[in-house]
């Protein structure tokens, strides 16, 4: 039943894209997309990756944003992540700059004690999205798009704190990566918007 209601959400959606689409959906590159997503479909154990999955699908035949193989990486994304992974980056998609206690608040509220097992498992949260290239620490980047180092803090005497920073840190800003703005627009918007022409066409 599920499965039919998706597979009818989808055909509706390639509708309202209209004719433009059928080369696309027919090509073998956009079938082996549809392969590897319905496998990651039938092994998802929530409502809300199916729907993830299934935006994968739509969204990927409705603009060339980038290539297949980075689509593939999205579809392994969402077979790797949990909800809980998914909830950061909403929050920071929606809350550019936000810190690490900024994000628990918007979530969860309050946070709890620095050595329990909630603020463990939110270090590894941010941990996951860091080293998987979904999420950064904000930083300045120069005309060429480089970014610059920042200039070290000199340590004053006497200043240096007794206890390790906090898993819910309220200095540091986190924003998407280029990435993981990708892995948004494609997953979690159900109407395709185009993110930059000029970006579309180099990938076409």
């Amino acid at each position: 039943m599920a499965l039919r209601e998706t597979l009818a959400e989808i055909e509706r959606r390639f509708e309202a894209l209209g004719p433009a689409v059928e080369q696309r959906i027919q090509s073998d590159e956009y079938l082996v997309l549809v392969r590897k997503a319905f496998r990651a479909w039938d092994e998802a154990d929530t409502g809300e990756k199916q729907r993830y999955i299934a935006n994968v699908l739509v969204n990927s035949a409705g603009t060339r944003v980038c290539s297949d193989d980075v689509i593939r990486l999205f579809i392994d994304w969402l077979e790797l992540y949990h909800e809980a992974h998914f909830a950061v980056i909403r929050e920071i998609y929606q809350n550019p700059g936000s810190s690490r206690y900024d994000i628990w608040s918007a979530i969860y509220g309050e946070p709890p004690r620095e050595d329990s097992a909630e603020a463990d498992l939110y270090k590894l949260l941010i941990r996951d999205l860091s080293t998987g290239s979904v999420i950064r620490q904000e930083r300045d980047t120069n005309q060429l798009g480089q970014f610059v180092r920042k200039r070290p803090q000199r340590k004053r005497p006497g200043t240096a704190s007794s206890t390790m920073e906090s898993a819910f840190e309220d200095s540091k800003p986190y924003v998407l990566t280029e990435l993981g703005k990708q892995f948004v627009h494609y997953t979690m918007n159900e109407v395709v918007t185009r993110i930059e022409s000029h970006r579309q066409s180099t990938v076409e």
